[in-house]
């Protein structure tokens, strides 16, 4: 299961990229700040998957682990195409998922279709990074959790926030909504993306997390 956290830490630091990038203007400052969304995401993947998979993400590093011999030769070209895989469907997401203007949560071009699946792809990054620092027996008694769950919703936000508002969360949807930050119709793409987003995290983890499934 290994090769599943590289394929997931891959995904989340190319749609990271993409998202972020694609979404520079000349007037809206992420030029400045798409670095530190990108070392955040990539940050907190490696808090989550280190313990599993030495989180490698990049074919290079996996190749100077195995000449280091940290990696097996033999699995090598699993990981290769497991953080291939990862990053080119990150990419072609980010390019859907940008692909009509996404807008915040209140937005009159607010398309519901992108908009859940940002929540449960952002919600599934924030409960995974939860579970896998705060709670696996892999990273027991640990105290970057506290930073490693801060900074995915950093790096989540600025990578999806302009497509769906950014919730990640029921609580903050209903907040958001009752503060006028996000339309009540809306309101069923926050509680469903959320949910579902989270059961999926949990599931993945009892799935690459053997010691866990307890």
């Amino acid at each position: 299961m290994k090769y599943l956290v590289e394929f997931i830490g891959t995904f989340f630091l190319v749609l990271t990229i993409t998202c972020v990038v694609l979404s520079i203007t000349p007037d809206n400052g992420l030029a400045n700040l798409a670095p530190i969304a990108i070392g955040s995401c990539l940050m907190v993947m490696i808090f989550a998957g280190g313990h599993i998979s030495g989180a490698h993400y990049n074919p290079a590093v996996s190749l100077g682990a195995a000449i280091r011999g940290a990696l097996p030769w033999a699995e090598m070209p699993i990981y290769w195409i497991a953080q291939i895989a990862g990053g080119a469907a990150a990419a072609f997401l980010g390019l859907y998922l940008l692909g009509s203007e996404g807008g915040t949560g209140n937005a009159k071009d607010f398309d519901a279709v992108r908009a859940l699946i940002a929540e449960i792809i952002g919600t599934f990054a924030l409960v995974y990074v939860v579970l896998n620092t705060a709670t696996s027996k892999g990273t027991e008694g640990n105290s970057f959790y506290g930073l490693a769950i801060g900074f995915t919703v950093t790096a989540m936000a600025y990578t999806l926030g302009g497509i769906s508002g950014g919730a990640f969360n029921p609580a903050v949807a209903v907040g958001a909504s009752l503060g006028g930050l996000f339309t009540w119709s809306n309101i069923w793409v926050y509680l469903v993306g959320n949910l579902v987003g989270g059961a999926l995290a949990a599931i993945v983890f009892k799935a690459v997390s053997a010691v866990d499934r307890d």
